[in-house]
């Protein structure tokens, strides 16, 4: 595990991607330590009188060059909220980075990223690396309407882009088990690499292991923490309980009792 820092961020952007997503871009005065895709931050809110625990954030994007760290984040309670009224040059104080991410090195040449919802969110910087290292990422995203798709235009500059929605408004009807490229062409993928709701990703799975297809997921679970400590998020597995926040969130699915 990579070592974790805690440290002030100051806001360098804010991008209100619609009425529930804002993309968070935080900078650093120094250089950056290294991150891996998949890993996330644990954000203190402004008003910790009324929002005493951190938020789990996952990384979207980051830029060495310019030290920043861009968060995804759906604003669905009082402490994201709070995140979403942030300003320019305001103060952001962050532990990360968190947890362990997708195997980079295990991918193969032709990874499937398949994200979800939110669940999108780790999958802009998980590209980029599996492309600095040589491979071809592909990605699959559903959502429930044309407005749950987020940031496809950037995405489609990192590899192809296919999408789901429930309603049929765009791309093929349905979620993302319905797409041809899970249906039809699964066994062309070296792996496929999962975010999003669990009933989704434990789908994928079995879409996964019945076709022999290395498959990962990062878990969703509910954290306080963020280091293994407080046991909240703790999911069992093949080799027995394990805290989602430190073990995770990233886990073969073989280690998982789906």
């Amino acid at each position: 595990m990579l070592k974790r820092f805690t440290t002030d961020f100051t806001v360098a952007g804010i991008e209100n991607i619609d009425a529930d997503y804002i993309l968070l871009k935080l900078q650093h005065p120094d250089k950056l330590p290294e991150i891996n895709a998949g890993q996330f931050a644990e954000v203190r809110i402004p008003d910790t009188a009324k929002t005493f625990l951190r938020r789990p954030i996952s990384i979207e994007d980051v830029d060495y060059e310019n030290n920043t760290i861009s968060l995804l984040i759906k604003m669905i309670g009082n402490g994201t909220r709070l995140l979403g009224s942030l300003r320019r040059g305001d103060s952001v104080n962050l532990v990360y980075p968190l947890g362990n991410g997708f195997s980079i090195e295990k991918a193969g040449s032709r990874p499937l990223l398949i994200g979800g919802g939110v669940g999108i969110a780790p999958m802009m910087y998980l590209g980029r690396k599996l492309l600095e290292n040589g491979a071809q990422p592909e990605f699959l995203f559903g959502a429930r309407n044309a407005g749950g798709l987020l940031l496809l235009s950037e995405f489609e500059k990192l590899g192809r882009v296919n999408v789901t929605t429930e309603d049929g408004s765009v791309g093929t009807r349905g979620f993302v088990t319905n797409h041809k490229v899970l249906t039809d062409s699964i066994s062309s993928y070296t792996s496929l690499l999962v975010c999003g709701p669990t009933p989704m990703m434990k789908a994928v799975a079995a879409l996964a292991k019945a076709a022999g297809v290395s498959c990962e997921v990062s878990l969703e679970n509910k954290m306080a923490c963020g280091i293994g400590v407080c046991l909240c998020c703790v999911t069992d597995t093949t080799e027995g309980h394990k805290c989602v926040c430190s073990d995770g969130p990233v886990f073969d699915i073989k280690q998982l009792k789906w």
